[in-house]
């Protein structure tokens, strides 16, 4: 077990699915952090200051003191929330004791979004809501692998008869799937269609911890956008011009 020590976390992080893990996982463990807004609209997580802290210029990111005094850098989402259960969690609050059978099977479900999940249902909003042009194959390929892995999860938690994904404590696992489920109808996947999941998930958003981590570093405003669909159209339109401009600047590198 990690020895207690002071945080000097400062997290970079935007208004994505994979920011508000961070910044939700923090405030379930009650840990102090600054926070530092990346503005990935301006490309900003591609800026030199930026990629000494992250080299693949994605967020999140997190630096923090180490052990032997000295400065660590983490980057990756599911590597940040493994490190900050590890060095922080003493107390098991969203994690389990290490070596422990709910260990590796909360690790089993943190992959599966990160490997599954997350990728699956980001190509799923970029074919459907930021391509320049609308490719059905491409829109159906992902959505309908995105409704796959929502069929895993609602067999899982229907099977399992858990509130959570691993027992009855929210851990890392739920967390990292919070911010893509809750946003699902986005990629045009809807939560009716798996009611365990759905419960699930309104279950998530009750949590103190969850509502104040999704709204770091600006409100979280999808729920919001999902009901109006002039309101979903202009974000569409917004996200997919800077999308498209970041994918040819890292075309000429």
């Amino acid at each position: 077990m990690a020895n207690k020590k002071t945080p000097d976390i400062t997290l970079y992080t935007a208004q994505t699915p994979n920011g508000v893990k961070i910044s939700i996982t923090l405030e379930e463990l009650g840990l102090p952090y600054k926070v530092e807004k990346v503005d990935i609209t301006k490309n900003v997580q591609k800026e030199p200051w930026f990629l000494e802290i992250n080299p693949n210029g994605r967020i999140p990111a997190i630096t923090d003191t180490f052990a032997d005094g000295k400065k660590i850098r983490l980057f990756e989402s599911g590597s940040i929330q493994q490190y900050l259960v590890e060095q922080y969690d003493t107390d098991h609050k969203i994690s389990y004791p290490a070596g422990s059978r709910e260990t590796y099977e909360v690790n089993s479900w943190l992959f599966f979004l990160n490997a599954g999940v997350g990728p699956m249902q980001g190509q799923a909003n970029h074919f459907a809501r930021y391509a320049p042009e609308k490719i059905e194959y491409g829109i159906n390929r992902y959505r309908n692998e995105t409704r796959r892995l929502y069929g895993v999860l609602e067999k899982h938690l229907a099977s399992a008869g858990t509130p959570y994904l691993v027992g009855d404590k929210c851990t890392i696992a739920d967390i990292a799937h919070y911010g893509w489920v809750t946003a699902s109808d986005w990629a045009g996947v809807s939560k009716d269609e798996f009611p365990t999941l759905k419960a699930w998930d309104e279950r998530m958003s009750k949590r103190p911890g969850v509502e104040r981590g999704q709204d770091v570093p600006t409100p979280n405003r999808m729920k919001e956008v999902l009901k109006d669909k002039d309101a979903m159209d202009k974000m569409a339109q917004e996200s997919g011009k800077w999308v498209q401009e970041g994918m040819k600047a890292d075309a000429k590198k």
